[in-house]
């Protein structure tokens, strides 16, 4: 998990300089297509990749989209009609049975379909009409990491070339960054200490932020076995704020934006109950809590933060384990290829 980690400012820049070409044609063909609707079809960390791209479609592009519940046509052989829809669908491997399945039946339906993976030879791939390589190399650790980032980088750049933009320039200097964040694992290995004998804990965040802290809750979950809930910051506020006391742990990712704005008086009810709140964000919001990492977002554009967000997460869930004496290369009862249908 370490060294896949630490593989994720290369895997970036392969991305932009190897992968963008191949990106733009795949998204020109599709554009040709004008799809009307998106549905994105994901298990596990892909997931919170597909989310991350639902964002993206919405805001940045203004088409609608929804995440499909595979089990409509997997289970109980729905056949709705997909002409003119674009169905994505992200696996790192490419070989789940149900993603296959969906996918091909989403292509019988008429649907414009669109795999996202790191195996080109993979099942998935060969199911959709279109496919991305997001060329992270072999990902041996169960935890998935660079597969997630790389995922977001080529989702980013699908989309914007979707709209007739081109996104690496806005990109260029992820990798970069990446590489400085990573560097401060001393930071993160300190800020680890906090959870050693965490019972629970909850993340939070808004916007872009929120599939960063659904991805950073399953990696505390499956490495740690930590049962770490996470809420956006409004849904929080509907319920869920009630089980926060002055010994309960709140990580918050703070985007550098919009996000981070409407996540403000999340963080004043979380201060105001005591909350032990760590921050993930910007030097400012970070001074307001108990403790967090800075995050170097100064003129980064906050669609592209959450591949900066989530590198100390991935730091701190690897950490937190060690701490409490596990090894986060082998979650009990985890495979590498998860074969659901």
């Amino acid at each position: 998990m370490s060294r896949e980690i630490a593989e994720q400012p290369g895997a970036l820049r392969r991305l932009l300089e190897e992968g963008a070409p191949r990106i733009r044609a795949v998204a020109g063909a599709i554009a040709t297509r004008r799809p009307r609707f998106v549905l994105l079809t994901a298990r596990g960390t892909s997931d919170n990749a597909a989310l991350y791209a639902k964002y993206l479609l919405e805001i940045l592009h203004g088409l609608p989209c929804g995440l499909t519940s595979m089990s409509t046509t997997t289970a109980y052989d729905a056949r709705p009609d997909l002409t003119d829809v674009l169905v994505i669908t992200v696996s790192q491997s490419g070989g789940s049975p149900d993603l296959v399945a969906s996918t091909r039946a989403a292509r019988r339906a008429g649907a414009i379909t669109l795999a996202v993976t790191n195996n080109a030879d993979s099942p998935l791939a060969e199911a959709a009409e279109h496919h991305i390589d997001i060329l992270a190399g072999p990902e041996y650790a169960l935890p998935a990491t660079k597969t997630y980032t790389s995922s977001l980088l080529a989702l980013y750049l699908f989309v914007e070339a979707l709209r007739g933009h081109d996104g690496v320039p806005t990109a260029a200097r992820l990798p970069e960054l990446a590489e400085e964040i990573l560097a401060r694992g001393e930071e993160v290995r300190e800020l680890a200490g906090r959870y050693r004998f965490a019972e629970r804990m909850v993340l939070t965040s808004r916007g872009y932020g929120y599939p960063t802290v659904k991805e950073a809750a399953l990696k505390l979950m499956e490495t740690s076995y930590v049962p770490a809930l996470s809420y956006s910051g409004a849904d929080l506020l509907h319920g869920p704020l009630a089980m926060v006391d002055n010994v309960f742990p709140v990580i918050a990712v703070v985007p550098d934006g919009r996000g981070g704005e409407a996540l403000r008086p999340v963080l004043e009810r979380l201060r105001e109950r005591g909350a032990d709140l760590v921050v993930v964000g910007s030097r400012e919001r970070v001074a307001e809590a108990s403790a967090g990492f800075v995050l170097p977002t100064e003129g980064v554009a906050e669609e592209v933060q959450p591949i900066l967000e989530i590198l100390p997460l991935q730091l701190l869930a690897m950490e937190v384990t060690l701490a409490r004496g596990q090894d986060p290369d082998a979650p009990r009862s985890l495979a590498k290829v998860t074969e659901t249908h």
